[in-house]
């Protein structure tokens, strides 16, 4: 099998979940990394035995290489994205796809120009029990999904928001709660009930006065379908309880799951405390296997790194996806759809008023 020349843009926390993918995967040669920083840059080379580069375009003309992971802040996904797609370079972005839909027009249109594959993470997807309500759905297993649920109740301590000086700002970070935690709770409600036509919604910073950003937002979605959603989004409970996503269909049968249980885990710093499970399950006939699934999402956990693992999986989609020159699972249309929804709630706070879809660069 032929290896594409890999590497990672971006060398914080994260960016080591994404180097430890690609030097496992059979479809990656893991060649480079590069940072603004030449110290960060030089000890993230050093522990993979690649590279070291603090200019992109330098780095994929050196190094020659053919996709990248973007591992950066938020606001600074744009730059790296425009420099690849100029010289040819796949590239995966963390995350969300950017924290505005500037950013996200610019980098699609540069991939589109350029005939490369722009993808954005949302391993999640890639769950066992996620993935069990989207096939259900698929199925038909709900008749029509008619009203959704999103919730999470997490905590993020001074610590944390001290840990990197780009947190907790709208300058480095683009946001709060909706930018950084909720994504992928906002992708999964995009993938169960598609399009959206309408949002309004509320955030505040109820309990962290050391941040600009909000650490929780409230909104209600109209979907295009018919169908009803609502978001309760919080850093502010103390200790992290859960965070789940519900589908309720319009024969009567639900399902969920909770993707995320106790202390929400930080890459680099801490690991994922409980694995996700189906904790609804009223499909007729199926209602006694929430027990079985459960043990077995349990046991893959206890059987792999599950922080690495799932990024794994869709770090291998997104270089398959290259080689076989179709889009990946998640694409960067996917990413800016989770954009579009979270800068709909912030229009909807300082607008007082629903927003509607789609929307537009302000």
């Amino acid at each position: 099998m032929r290896k594409l020349r890999t590497a990672v843009v971006g060398c914080g926390k994260v960016g080591h979940l994404h180097a430890a993918a690609l030097q496992s995967l059979p479809e990656s040669e893991l060649v480079a990394a590069c940072s603004r920083s030449p110290a960060r840059a030089g000890a993230f080379a050093q522990k993979y035995g690649v590279a070291a580069f603090t200019d992109v375009a330098e780095m994929i003309r050196q190094a020659r290489v053919e996709a990248i992971c973007l591992c950066t802040p938020h606001p600074e996904h744009v730059g790296p994205t425009l420099t690849a797609a100029r010289l040819g370079v796949h590239v995966l972005v963390e995350k969300p796809l950017a924290s505005s839909l500037a950013d996200c027009d610019a980098m699609l249109a540069a991939a589109r120009e350029h005939h490369t594959i722009l993808g954005t993470v949302c391993q999640r997807r890639f769950y066992p029990p996620c993935q069990r309500i989207h096939q259900a759905i698929q199925a038909g297993k709900l008749g029509r999904p008619i009203l959704g649920t999103a919730t999470m109740l997490g905590w993020r301590d001074e610590a944390y928001y001290k840990s990197d000086a780009w947190r907790g700002q709208w300058a480095t970070e683009g946001g709060g709660v909706l930018v950084n935690q909720a994504p992928h709770q906002l992708d999964l409600m995009i993938w169960y009930f598609g399009e959206i036509a309408e949002v309004f919604g509320y955030w505040a910073n109820q309990n962290h006065p050391y941040i600009e950003v909000e650490d929780t937002a409230v909104a209600v979605i109209r979907f295009k379908s018919g169908a009803l959603g609502s978001l309760v989004l919080s850093n502010s409970q103390n200790p992290a309880i859960n965070a789940r996503v519900a589908v309720h269909g319009s024969n009567g049968v639900s399902a969920g799951v909770q993707t995320d249980g106790g202390v929400m885990f930080v890459p680099g710093v801490s690991a994922i405390t409980e694995a996700p499970y189906n904790d609804l399950w009223t499909v007729p006939g199926e209602e006694g296997s929430l027990p079985v699934w459960k043990a077995a999402d349990a046991e893959l956990f206890q059987r792999v790194n599950p922080m690495e693992y799932f990024h794994r999986l869709q770090i291998q989609d997104f270089l398959q996806a290259i080689m076989e020159q179709r889009p990946p699972a998640i694409t960067g249309e996917d990413g800016r759809r989770t954009v579009e929804l979270f800068t709909a709630v912030y229009r909807a706070n300082r607008d007082r008023k629903a927003i509607p879809f789609p929307l537009s660069p302000e």
